[in-house]
């Protein structure tokens, strides 16, 4: 099939927007529609050598440059991004099938995630250190760690890619984005926002690939002697062989993978405002969201009645074109996706678990399904759906809650709704996971904010001032201002 000229998407290396040294190319197709909407470059080991050697010869004069320079780029590319939202949301519908309103959202939430890295540009502060030699002073510094490679999911395609570069760049670093073999075009927008924002030459880098070369993309990338540090959003699965690729080379990695998240629902909860936050962490983006709500652990005294509350607002939700305004769930990625969620729900029925709503797919779309009975035996109890399904399972104590919660592998985001804030805030503190919230679902982010989990769900933070402990190194200087004494 013939694919559009504007619907190919290049590789960008050194400051030249090109094809894969090999001509190799690759194409996507529509989650909804089955079209093909896509053609990207298809990068190869020589592709990665041609980008690491780029970025490399652009790090002197960006990383140690004056921080100004920096925080006109980001801003620059904030304000670009901001202004392209409405074209670069249509592309997310048609590689992802995100709805219109899911893109804008990316696009805000990345627009501000540039902007705050900017204003990080300055945040790479030292110390001074009192030393116990007379007249020696020691200074700590942190230095930009060189070249920094991003690898970008495809599920919240603007805003997972803008994270990837956006602080490593304020702090000084040049970066490569190995963009998703499903959103080329999509993560290349962001490219785009940051080179028409007047970032050098070779300070930032694209590449795309096919999805049968990515583990040699992905070994070529970590292994060149090149690269300093790689971050990486997906599964877990994945993770961990980027980890142990990793450390057989000795690179630092920060790694936000899949996650489990726990919704705890107290007695004493405002049922009306925990409902929303259940239906919104679950179904947002068909629950394709890393930090969705997986278990909604209830109070046995409210159960009921929360339960009715969330299978009348899931059943209300309109499924379907994600091009139509009036969609609120739009397709599954693919059919492996599809067929993945079908599994999980058919295996919690055969066991004994009720469908309180939903429960079946519609063609690449599936149902806002709620489960009810789950026990945990069942698929659905441990396994990451990344689907629109939730099972609700019911507590008599909290302590049971607590061990409920953690009972899991993952350990990414959490949320305790109760009226009581201290309790709920000391019980939030008990759950195994980088983020819990009190009253507000479990899906949230904010640019300036320490984003990552424990467990099986990663380690590391991007997200403001704690990324800097990420992206730079730590530099020790003495500096003696009298002769010094040694004893040879």
């Amino acid at each position: 099939m013939a694919v559009a000229v504007e619907q190919k998407q290049d590789l960008l290396i050194g400051g030249q927007w090109m094809a894969s040294q090999s001509g190799k190319t690759c194409e996507q197709t529509n989650p909804y529609s089955g079209d093909v909407v896509g053609q990207a470059a298809a990068a190869s080991p020589e592709d990665v050598d041609l980008a690491v050697k780029a970025a490399q010869g652009a790090f002197e004069a960006w990383g140690f440059g004056p921080p100004v320079a920096r925080r006109e780029v980001l801003t620059k590319a904030a304000d670009l991004l901001s202004e392209r939202a409405e074209q670069i949301a249509a592309i997310v519908s048609e590689e992802t099938g995100g709805t219109f309103g899911w893109g804008m959202f990316n696009c805000q939430l990345a627009s501000g995630m540039l902007r705050e890295a900017g204003a990080q540009a300055y945040a790479a502060v030292g110390q001074v250190i009192p030393s116990d030699i007379p007249g020696a002073m020691g200074i700590a510094r942190r230095l930009p760690a060189g070249v920094v490679v991003g690898i970008a999911p495809w599920n919240a395609p603007v805003i997972l890619g803008a994270r990837a570069i956006a602080t490593p760049l304020a702090y000084g670093n040049t970066v490569i984005l190995k963009g998703s073999e499903l959103c080329p075009r999509t993560h290349a927008q962001i490219v785009g926002c940051v080179v028409d924002a007047g970032a050098p030459e070779g300070v930032i880098n694209y590449l795309t690939n096919d999805p049968a070369d990515a583990p040699d993309v992905v070994e070529a990338l970590i292994a060149h002697p090149g690269t300093r540090r790689i971050n990486f959003t997906g599964s877990t699965r994945v993770g961990k062989i980027i980890a142990e690729t990793c450390g057989r080379h000795l690179k630092k990695c920060l790694l936000e993978l899949g996650g489990k998240a726990p919704m705890i629902v107290m007695a004493d909860a405002d049922l009306d405002e925990a409902v929303n936050a259940a239906n919104f962490g679950a179904f947002m983006h068909s629950g394709q969201i890393c930090m969705a709500t997986e278990r909604i652990i209830v109070d046995s005294k409210v159960a009921d009645e929360f339960t009715d509350g969330l299978v009348k607002k899931a059943s209300a939700m309109t499924v379907g074109d994600p091009t139509n305004p009036e969609t609120m769930i739009g397709p599954l990625i693919n059919k492996a996706s599809v067929e993945h969620v079908t599994e999980l729900v058919e295996d919690a029925k055969s066991k004994g678990a009720e469908i309180a709503t939903g429960g079946e797919a519609d063609g690449p779309c599936f149902h806002p399904t709620v489960l009810t009975k789950v026990t945990p035996d069942m698929r659905v109890y441990s396994e990451e759906s990344f689907g629109p399904i939730v099972p609700i399972l019911i507590y008599d104590d909290i302590e049971e809650a607590i061990r409920t919660a953690n009972d899991t592998n993952y350990g990414l985001s959490g949320a305790v709704f109760s009226s009581d804030i201290p309790t709920a805030l000391d019980v939030a503190r008990r759950i195994e996971s980088g983020i819990c919230h009190v009253n507000l679902a479990t899906v949230h982010d904010e640019a300036q904010m320490p984003f990552g989990g424990v467990k099986e769900s990663g380690w590391g933070r991007f997200g403001g001032s704690a990324a800097l402990e990420e992206f730079t190194d730590l530099h020790w200087t003495m500096v003696m201002s009298q002769p010094g004494h040694y004893p040879i």
